[in-house]
């Protein structure tokens, strides 16, 4: 802002501008023409902040991963209802704003032979009473699962992608306190101790089959060509897809690719001595593992906001992948506790308790 020093001894000139003084005494001084600018530029800046105030109020334009996107309820009431869609074996049906899902968890297409050398649990019928919302929430972080079975497949088994198994500088430890190198079910080591069969599945000590992976099965009997394929729905509500997605979530005519998780191998070595197992990180933990946004089609909770054949309006849903984490770890949205493991691994069970490796 310009400051003018005005010599009082001279005569005034008619011509010149009106000086005003903010601080008499000191000869500085502001022109007419300086305040209206000043008061422009607040008024400017006061409009400016209006219309920012208002925007950040507006609803997010759909698609942002931080946005609300609830289910379209006319498409639960279709799904609840529609033959084919599930088993023979689920119950479903609409209660006080719920999907209640009742099943035996047994599988509607073929599996391993259990019980085999890796895996001693013969497959049982289960009593599942799964309660899901017909409007579910979804946090701008995703947030972690343990704890919880990962959701429920269509034909009522149950996907539960983490295992019990943790290494330790004494030796495997089985169950109990995550140490924090927990092995991983499926990974280049010697997980084929596991048991998995075809469908990426074994069996718990209770008798449950469930899914650590892609359940192919399953895939097999609900694809169809063209389409993406709707598998299950997570513990909080949002529906539960196969590897195929769009290449442009927006447009259900964009064509179908294999969509990429964004987790990558940390570089280097892991701890070694007590503080770790050492060796390459390769997949062989879940701590081998690192969320690197952008790198792949998903977020950190593998799932994106999209449309979809049976939400055309679109919603946010998960999507089971190739590479890790295979199953989702995190959630977006709130688990329903119908979902909360107890001691021994599924609802009334808690984690897997295989065999001793190698066994």
């Amino acid at each position: 802002m310009p400051i003018a020093h005005h010599d009082t001894s001279a005569p005034l000139d008619p011509n010149a501008p009106e000086w005003i003084d903010p601080e008499p005494g000191r000869g500085k001084k502001w022109s007419r023409g300086d305040t209206w600018l000043i008061v422009n530029v607040l008024a400017l800046l006061l409009v400016g902040f209006c219309i920012a105030s208002a925007q950040a109020h507006e609803p997010p334009a759909w698609g942002e991963p931080s946005a609300p996107a609830g289910l379209d309820h006319d498409a639960w009431a279709e799904l609840a209802s529609l033959d084919g869609e599930w088993s023979s074996d689920v119950a479903v049906e609409e209660a006080d704003g719920r999907l209640i899902l009742r099943s035996k968890g047994l599988p509607d297409h073929a599996t391993g032979r259990f019980p085999n050398a890796s895996n001693p649990n013969a497959i049982r019928a289960q009593s599942y009473r799964f309660s899901l919302p017909l409007d579910p929430i979804m946090h701008d972080d995703a947030r972690a699962s343990r704890g919880t079975l990962f959701g429920v497949g269509l034909n009522g088994v149950v996907f539960d992608p983490g295992t019990a198994e943790n290494w330790t500088p004494n030796g495997l430890q089985r169950g109990g306190a995550p140490t924090g190198w927990t092995y991983e079910a499926i990974g280049p080591g010697d997980q084929k101790n596991l048991g998995l069969d075809a469908s990426n599945a074994h069996v718990q000590p209770t008798g449950a089959y469930h899914y650590h992976g892609i359940p192919t099965g399953l895939l097999a009997e609900h694809q169809a060509t063209g389409q993406m394929t709707l598998l299950g729905f997570a513990a909080d509500g949002w529906p539960i897809y196969g590897p195929l997605g769009h290449r442009d979530p927006t447009d259900l005519s964009s064509p179908l690719v294999e969509l990429r998780s964004s987790y990558r191998l940390k570089p280097g070595s892991r701890p070694s001595g007590n503080a770790g197992p050492g060796g390459a990180y390769d997949g062989t933990f879940t701590q081998d593992w690192q969320y690197v946004e952008g790198s792949g089609d998903l977020d950190e909770a593998n799932g994106r906001v999209g449309v979809t054949p049976e939400f055309p309006k679109g919603t946010y849903y998960y999507v089971l992948t190739n590479e890790f984490p295979f199953v989702p770890r995190m959630f977006k949205g709130e688990p329903d506790r119908s979902f909360m493991k107890r001691r021994g691994g599924g609802p009334g069970q808690r984690g897997d308790q295989p065999p001793r490796r190698g066994a």
